[in-house]
């Protein structure tokens, strides 16, 4: 299974802009061979014969799920002006999602495998049950966004259920069977079930016994995976993706995009300086990919000639290999790529939403995190871009513009990605001289999204920045906004800043842990 995605506490951030940041933390073969009919199925064997289905190759089926842990309480709206129906509105849509903790605890991947970079082939996927939370999360698994590609049917009946269906029709590629009996009623259950079943069908198993002995005995029937109930979504989500993982591309990196609420909220600044602080401060390959094809800006940020990067791998998708890849990105430090806009407009760009999706899926492969620059704009690509990243960050100000747009987002990428954790907000230019803002804490009460960062107004740092063609970490360390983005950085990451020894080590700033409570 994946690793654990990281818990996503929410603290309290101060007003104040020196502490105006807080922590919040938290693959597939082309297709599947058509199964036999049934009348090709072989005779039954003898009893003591052990009973083959289809386990994964060379991988040993992982372990058992753990506890999840506690979702955190969403912050508790507050009326103001001059968006007072806003928050009220907020407050009545969060108050369902309140009462139901326990159960959002349970799916929102807290403390759950992350399944980041699984995908599941165009594949039948049977799910026989026998309790009800486990048929609510087998419905939840089904409709997430890494299993749109999958058609998954549920029923209710347990093995005995599959026995009886696959006696008359032919088996799918995967079964997931849930039985509740002791180990030798499972096992002679599944040992029923193999004579029914065609050859090549990968079986999973949901059970009651957390049992080592029981689990190697599964795995010598040639059951592919076997799982403990109470199950949730991402613990399914997970198993699937492994059994279906392609061995010659087992590597599948972490897509961030970075969206502004409206347009000049800095989207584009930021994922540029997050994107450098993650290849520079932490030392993870990370590649910049530039969707904003008539007006993208990060050539001009990194001071780069752009190629038609983007462009070129968008007219032609399915040509596209680490070697083209390669060619087509600017590599601007030794850990850092981009596939800049051509930013020209003697093209009316008419790309179609797959095209987008298969780019976007083959760039993954190319690097640990791929940072997605999304233009201001609204379509049937950014939609499924927004739904599709393992992680969204929305960019607003401190405005009502800013408000309505984010929470419209919010909203749809939370309906759109029901097992995921909620987008992440940043609120940037705060403290500009003379304009009345929303505060902070009532703008991130009327999304239901408590900001992950608070950025403060500095013009001077991010226009000579931009006009030098430099990241505001070369251009001054010191200042607010580049530890934002080294926090900012690490939070999307999940990783920790290294570790400086020696004198500089405290200049640094060292660990961001130690940076949040350094006031205490």
């Amino acid at each position: 299974m994946n690793a654990a995605a990281f818990p996503r506490p929410e603290d309290a951030f101060d007003a104040d802009l020196d502490d105006a940041f807080d922590l919040d933390m938290s693959y597939a073969r082309p297709g599947e061979a058509a199964p036999a009919p049934a009348a090709q199925r072989s005779e039954p064997r003898p009893s003591h014969e052990p009973l083959q289905f289809t386990a994964p190759i060379g991988s040993e089926p992982a372990g058992f799920p753990s506890t999840p842990a506690p979702a955190a309480f969403p912050s508790e709206p507050e009326t103001f002006n001059p968006v007072g129906e806003l928050v009220a509105g907020a407050s009545a849509a969060l108050a369902p999602i309140e009462s139901a903790l326990p159960e959002i605890a349970s799916t929102t991947g807290y403390g759950q495998p992350d399944p980041s970079g699984v995908s599941i082939p165009r594949i039948a996927i049977h799910v026989f049950a026998e309790r009800q939370d486990t048929l609510a999360a087998a419905d939840r698994a089904g409709k997430d966004r890494r299993m749109s590609r999958a058609t998954t049917h549920i029923r209710v009946g347990g093995i005995p259920a599959a026995i009886e269906t696959y006696a008359n029709e032919p088996t799918p590629p995967l079964i997931i069977v849930e039985c509740l009996k002791d180990p030798h009623s499972l096992l002679a259950e599944i040992d029923a079930l193999a004579e029914v079943c065609d050859a090549g069908t990968k079986v999973v198993v949901i059970g009651a016994t957390n049992d080592i002995l029981l689990f190697r005995e599964l795995m010598r029937r040639g059951v592919s995976e076997y799982l403990v109930a109470p199950l949730q979504p991402l613990q399914l989500i997970a198993a699937i993706g492994g059994l279906f993982s392609d061995p010659a591309q087992p590597f599948v990196g972490r897509s961030i995009a970075f969206v502004g609420a409206r347009g000049g909220t800095g989207a584009s600044s930021i994922a540029h300086n997050t994107a450098y602080a993650m290849s520079e401060r932490i030392g993870a390959n990370t590649v910049i990919v530039d969707y904003d094809l008539p007006f993208g800006t990060a050539g001009l940020d990194f001071n780069q000639d752009p190629l038609n990067g983007v462009a070129d791998a968008l007219s032609q998708p399915d040509r596209l290999d680490a070697t083209l890849l390669d060619r087509m990105m600017v590599r601007c430090t030794d850990k850092l790529s981009l596939f800049a806009a051509p930013a020209t407009l003697d093209t009316d760009w008419d790309i179609s939403v797959e095209a987008f999706e298969e780019v976007t899926t083959r760039i993954r492969s190319t690097a640990p995190f791929v940072v997605l620059d999304l233009p201001h704009i609204w379509s049937g690509w950014m939609r499924r871009s927004l739904i599709s990243a393992d992680e969204v960050v929305v960019v607003a100000t401190p405005d009502l513009a800013s408000l309505r747009n984010a929470k419209n987002m919010i909203d749809l990428i939370r309906q759109g990605r029901p097992n995921d954790a909620p987008p992440r907000l940043v609120l940037n230019q705060v403290g500009v001289p003379g304009r009345p803002e929303i505060p902070a804490k009532d703008f991130g009460a009327a999304l239901g999204v408590h900001p992950s960062l608070v950025i403060p107004f500095e013009p001077k740092v991010f226009g000579t920045a931009a006009n030098n063609g430099q990241m505001v970490l070369d251009l001054n360390d010191k200042s607010k906004s580049a530890a934002a983005f080294q926090t900012l950085a690490q939070i999307v990451s999940c990783r920790e800043l290294p570790v400086v020894a020696g004198p500089k080590a405290k200049a640094k700033g060292g660990s961001l842990f130690g940076n949040l409570f350094k006031k205490g």
